[in-house]
């Protein structure tokens, strides 16, 4: 089968998306199928065949398709569009419409209540231009989770939603990696035991509720330092002006974007992660993090049930009390938290590995296009 995956930036600090993208084609690959991704800028995505496109602006709603949009979505069985608001994605859908390729469309949590009111007026403009029917003429819209599907209803969409998970590449974490690189990086923690936070440093993740919430247990526990890492999304100077009036400079290390391998060196030294976002569609962290070993402590914006559902960790509203009460219940008990990462990691092992998700998606295109290609 030929698969075109579309996302206008292919970057890896641009967060979970590019990721999504990236292990997805690179597991429908190996399952044997020809998958390619298309995008308007390219940075450090070397392991996929990628195509570049020409930049798309919202005139381009307005205009002919392009020939070379047209050539890019006839050159595939199926289209998988990723995320909603670039101009690309509407025209490139436009342009499958056309040469009558199907298509999906996974929103990556971007049609949620919380990211449409984030430029709210601008979203419903963009919906009547043209977004709208890009999403009610889809074969599917891809949700990923039932959290994100019963927040999508509301909005009557034509199309049907189908849940699907994303995955990780669990033999990255088999055996379990190294602390030590981590450990070793300077300035760091060293060998003092730290809770994690990882993602973009945007508002949306939550970062005041964790610094609250340290500040309320640091006394308590002065042995461990906060550690968080990710590319600044906006958030960097605020968290570090709110951490500077708590007083916890010494004890707060904001080690910016980590590679892979030092990512997962730096999961493997923790002692617990937390995530306390405001808005989530499925994060690639918690899976990692779980499948590390983590205990986890997440906001219940991060749509993750089966955190609770499994013993995995603890899942509480958006209140720095409830993070700090969760964070002290994990730092108090040595053995729950090695009963709450052996869960996590059978979880991940489980159901949220890449060849699992794309055996899904895979299922999903053969619905929508059941001649394609050699169906494996």
């Amino acid at each position: 089968m030929r698969i075109l995956h579309v996302y206008a930036q292919l970057d890896p600090a641009q967060g979970g998306p590019p990721i999504v993208v990236e292990n997805l084609t690179k597991a429908q690959i190996k399952l044997g199928h020809d998958v390619r991704v298309a995008a308007e800028i390219v940075r450090g995505f070397d392991s996929v065949p990628t195509q570049k496109l020409l930049q798309h602006t919202a005139w381009s709603l307005f205009a002919r398709p392009r020939p070379e949009d047209l050539s890019v979505v006839s050159s595939a069985d199926v289209v998988h569009l990723h995320g909603v608001w670039e101009p690309v994605l509407p025209c490139l859908a436009r342009a499958a419409r056309i040469v009558g390729r199907p298509y999906v469309v996974s929103p990556h949590g971007m049609l949620d209540p919380w990211s449409l009111s984030q430029k709210a007026w601008k979203k419903k403009l963009a919906l009547s231009l043209g977004y709208r029917r890009m999403l009610n003429q889809a074969g599917a819209i891809h949700v990923l989770n039932a959290d994100e599907q019963n927040l999508i209803l509301p909005l009557n969409f034509s199309a049907p939603l189908d849940v699907i998970p994303i995955g990780i590449s669990f033999d990255q974490f088999d055996p379990l990696p190294s602390p030590i690189p981590f450990q070793n990086v300077t300035p760091g923690p060293g060998q003092r035991p730290f809770i994690l936070f990882v993602s973009r440093l945007h508002s949306k993740k939550g970062l005041d509720y964790l610094a609250d919430a340290f500040a309320k247990i640091a006394p308590q526990y002065p042995e461990y330092d906060l550690v968080v890492a990710g590319p600044d999304g906006g958030e960097q100077g605020p968290f570090q002006r709110q951490i500077e009036k708590l007083g916890l400079s010494r004890r707060v290390w904001i080690v910016g974007f980590l590679p892979d391998d030092m990512k997962r060196s730096a999961m493997a030294a923790a002692t617990a992660f937390c995530l306390p976002s405001r808005q989530e569609g499925f994060s690639m962290a918690i899976l990692e993090a779980m499948a590390c070993q983590l205990p986890v402590v997440i906001s219940d914006q991060c749509h993750f049930p089966e955190v609770a559902e499994v013993g995995a960790g603890q899942i509480v509203p958006l209140d720095a009390n409830a993070v700090a009460k969760a964070l002290e219940s994990v730092l108090s008990n040595a053995a729950e938290r090695t009963r709450m990462g052996n869960a996590g990691r059978e979880l991940v092992k489980s159901r949220y590995t890449w060849p699992k998700v794309a055996e899904q998606f895979l299922a999903l295109y053969r619905r929508l296009a059941p001649g394609a290609g050699k169906l494996k």
